[in-house]
C-alpha cells in the first residue's frame, strides 16, 4: 500500500524535475530512510503526542541543506495528510525510477564458491548487453550450489545447479537407454 502511495507522489516530483534535481531529491530521501532506522527518530515521527508542526520542523531541518521547495512542499503535504510513514517507500521509489530513467542496475551473484572479479565483470557487461542496461554485480557467499545471478529490479534470475544438471544428465541418459 506504502508502495503505491509513494509512486503518486514520485510521478509527482518527476513530472516537476529534471534528471539531476530528481537524483539530488533521491539523496535526500535516502537520508531521511535511513533516519526512520534509528529508533530514537521513528519513535519521534510514530509518537502521536508530538505535534506534526514539531515533526514538518524536524523533517525540514533535516533537508533545509538542499533549499528545494519541492521537497519542502512534499514534507509539509505528507505531514498535513498524515503519511510520514511513506518516506522510506518514497525513497526506494525514487531509487527504481532513476534506474528506469539511467538504465542501471545493480544486481548479486550468489554461489558457494568464490567469483573472481573479472568473471563478475564479463556478466555484468554480457547480462548489461543482453538487458540494453548497465547492470553491476556483487558477489554473495551463500550455500547455492551452483551459481545464481540476480538483478532483482529487472525481475531477472539465472541459475546454475550442479545438482539440477547432476539430475538433468541423468535424465537424459535414462532416456537414451
Amino acid at each position: 500500500m506504502e508502495a503505491m502511495i509513494a509512486q503518486r507522489y514520485v510521478k509527482a516530483l518527476t513530472s516537476m524535475m529534471d534528471a539531476e534535481a530528481l537524483a539530488n531529491t533521491k539523496t535526500l530521501f535516502d537520508a531521511l530512510a535511513d533516519a526512520y532506522k534509528e529508533k530514537a527518530f521513528a519513535d519521534i515521527i510514530n509518537d502521536p503526542q508530538i505535534g506534526d508542526a514539531a515533526k514538518e520542523e524536524l523533517l525540514l531541518a533535516i533537508v533545509a541543506g538542499a533549499d528545494s521547495s519541492a521537497v519542502n512542499n512534499l514534507i509539509k503535504l505528507l505531514v498535513e495528510k498524515k503519511r510520514l510513514t511513506v518516506i522510506p517507500a518514497i525513497a526506494e521509489s525514487l531509487r527504481l525510477t532513476l534506474a528506469g530513467m539511467n538504465k542501471t542496475y545493480e544486481g548479486k551473484v550468489y554461489s558457494n564458491t568464490e567469483v573472481e572479479a573479472s568473471t563478475l565483470a564479463a556478466l555484468s557487461s554480457d547480462l548489461g548487453k543482453k538487458m540494453d542496461a548497465t547492470i553491476t554485480l556483487a558477489f554473495v557467499a551463500s550455500d547455492y550450489d551452483g551459481i545464481k545471478v540476480e538483478v532483482e529490479d529487472l525481475g531477472v534470475e539465472v541459475s546454475l545447479s550442479k545438482s539440477r544438471m547432476n539430475a538433468q544428465l541423468v535424465e537424459h541418459i535414462l532416456k537414451a537407454i
